[in-house]
């Protein structure tokens, strides 16, 4: 699955180019690796072959070129573009990839999509997570030295004219995918759709922040192994992987953007925002929000709305009750805990639903009236606990009735049993193989004779006795729950007009 990867330059000295493609450096600093002798060491293998250079290198063809078109003299100008084809580490076991044969793709390719720039093209057989994935670095002065065709997906005259900058814009992206796609697919080896982006997308500056935080933090665990304590955290996440992850969790239980933007709030401190048909995300503690695009296309809007409708569809459409109410949140008291500003304008937010859903409540019952509201409730409490006594005394009778069968089954059983026992010629070797029977039989005697049976009743009678108070149970129960249900539902409405009148009373004083 041959993927393509872009990255441009500001780096005037081209030459620091050359030597990372054929020199070893560190991964982590970036610095070139010496020997013994503090000479640089040269890569395990490489191909490197240059393109359009005449008889210079690349980097004085590169500097020929900025001095004779007046180009890059400021310091953020943009030097060099490097694109990075990897192949499928499977692709030289299965299809015959070997570095000579990338080679030559690599040289075609920039021939065919990147004439007119100085090139240097270097193919590696390994990249940086040692998968074995045979990879080219194909690198151009940002500085176009001759007038080249103009080709469908050129836009703009400075995609072809000499003297031109190149420019590495979507559409020109979009192209090149394309290409990778059609090489892989004429050269027989494995390849990916890469137009529909990618799910999760890790930018170069995130993965080696990735690495060196991973390299940190297992330093840090040999440290700890070697006192013998155990490790906190063995994998380093990064920022944004931490946001992904909570980002998906509010995706994969909200409903709708409204439901997805409150649980971020609420859980996370995570603000989310819609500019242009773009989302972005402002995690808690920074003041930047972050593009949905710098995260991965799982994140856009047209990804998180069908994940939504989605979730939406699959679960039961439940029936909204207008008196269900929430409780009030004290908002000083929580922003005391070092919440951002996100969260206190979600913690608005609710509170005036949950206001609106208490005063929608009491007009519904006509108990807006603080007597009436506190006799309501008084009503209900002595209904709850009344309904609660019945439903536990039936639930006691049930289990005392329940047993009473398991015994009645068990003697009825086992009774013949016990009375071989009586004639048996070796009454100790009948036991121990009847040991189970006559243990029930017994347990069963001991249970008729504490509890004062001198006649056993007949199953089918306990059976409908049993049947009788679990129709009666039913019928408490139910008491029971509407009589609870309306009583939580009553104390929250007056916990929430007491918290609302004492919030008012300082800002009316304030006022």
């Amino acid at each position: 699955m041959a993927t393509l990867k872009h990255i441009s330059s500001k780096n005037s000295d081209y030459t620091a180019i050359e030597a990372y493609l054929i020199y070893q450096h560190d991964e982590f600093s970036g610095k070139v690796i010496l020997d013994e002798q503090g000479r640089p060491m040269l890569r395990e293998s490489y191909l490197l072959d240059t393109l359009e250079c005449g008889d210079f290198s690349f980097a004085t063809a590169c500097l020929l070129a900025n001095r004779k078109y007046g180009k890059n003299t400021q310091h953020g100008d943009i030097k060099s573009h490097q694109y990075i084809i990897s192949f499928d580490p499977r692709d030289a076991a299965d299809n015959g990839l070997t570095m000579e044969k990338a080679q030559a793709l690599g040289l075609k390719f920039c021939e065919e999509n990147l004439p007119g720039h100085p090139a240097i093209v270097c193919t590696h057989p390994d990249g940086h997570n040692h998968s074995g994935n045979i990879h080219v670095h194909i690198v151009i002065g940002s500085v176009r030295t001759r007038e080249v065709e103009r080709k469908p997906y050129m836009q703009k005259p400075r995609d072809w004219l000499e003297g031109m900058k190149h420019s590495s814009t979507a559409q020109t992206m979009r192209h090149l995918r394309v290409e990778v796609m059609e090489l892989c697919e004429g050269a027989g080896l494995y390849q990916i759709d890469l137009l529909n982006g990618s799910k999760e997308r890790v930018s170069e500056a995130e993965y080696w922040a990735r690495r060196r935080g991973q390299q940190k933090l297992d330093l840090a665990n040999a440290v700890l192994a070697a006192t013998g304590q155990p490790p906190k955290q063995k994998k380093f996440e990064t920022a944004k992987e931490i946001l992904r992850k909570q980002i998906s969790d509010a995706l994969n239980v909200a409903t709708s953007f409204e439901d997805f933007s409150d649980r971020l709030l609420q859980q996370y401190g995570i603000a989310v925002k819609e500019s242009r048909g773009q989302l972005s995300y402002l995690p808690s503690g920074r003041t930047k929000f972050i593009r949905a695009k710098h995260l991965g296309d799982k994140f856009d809007k047209a990804e998180v709305l069908a994940a939504l409708n989605a979730n939406a569809e699959r679960k039961p459409k439940a029936q909204f009750k207008q008196d269900i109410i929430g409780k009030l949140i004290d908002i000083q008291s929580r922003m005391t805990e070092g919440k951002g500003i996100g969260y206190k304008r979600w913690l608005t937010k609710h509170n005036l639903k949950v206001m609106a859903q208490t005063v929608n409540l009491l007009q519904k019952k006509g108990l807006t009236d603080e007597d009436a509201l506190n006799q309501r409730i008084a009503e209900l409490e002595t209904k709850y606990h009344d309904s609660l006594a019945v439903v536990k005394d039936l639930e006691g009778r049930m289990k005392a009735n329940k047993e009473l069968r398991y015994h009645v089954a068990a003697y009825a059983s086992t009774k013949s049993v016990a009375q071989q026992l009586k004639t048996a010629k070796r009454p100790a070797v009948f036991e121990e193989q009847h040991r189970a029977e006559l243990t029930a039989y017994r347990a069963a005697a001991a249970y008729f004779k504490a509890n004062d049976l001198t006649k056993l009743p007949s199953p089918k009678k306990l059976e409908a006795e049993y049947a009788q108070l679990a129709s009666e149970k039913a019928k408490f129960y139910e008491q029971y729950k509407e009589a609870k249900e309306e009583l939580l539902k009553l104390k929250t409405a007056k916990q929430n007009v007491a918290s609302f009148f004492r919030e008012e009373e300082p800002a009316q004083q304030e006022r």
